[in-house]
C-alpha cells in the first residue's frame, strides 16, 4: 500500500450496523509511502493506523 499526504482512507465496517470511517493522511511515517499513517478522521480525532484489507486509499486529485 502507498499513500501520500492529502490522500483519504476510507475504512469499512467489519460488522453490520458499524460505519464507514473515513479520514485524510496528514503525516506518512514509512519512507517509501508505506504505513503507518497518521489519520485525522472527519469527526475530528486522530490516530496511527495500519490498513488492513477493509481499507481504501484514495489518491489526493491535483488541482486543475
Amino acid at each position: 500500500m502507498h499513500a501520500t499526504v492529502g490522500d483519504r482512507v476510507r475504512i469499512k465496517g467489519r460488522v453490520v450496523g458499524m460505519r464507514e470511517h473515513v479520514g485524510e493522511i496528514i503525516e506518512v511515517r514509512g519512507s517509501q509511502g508505506e504505513p503507518p499513517y497518521r489519520v485525522r478522521f472527519d469527526d475530528g480525532h486522530e490516530s496511527l493506523i495500519f490498513p488492513g484489507p477493509d481499507c481504501v486509499i484514495e489518491q489526493r486529485r491535483p488541482m486543475d
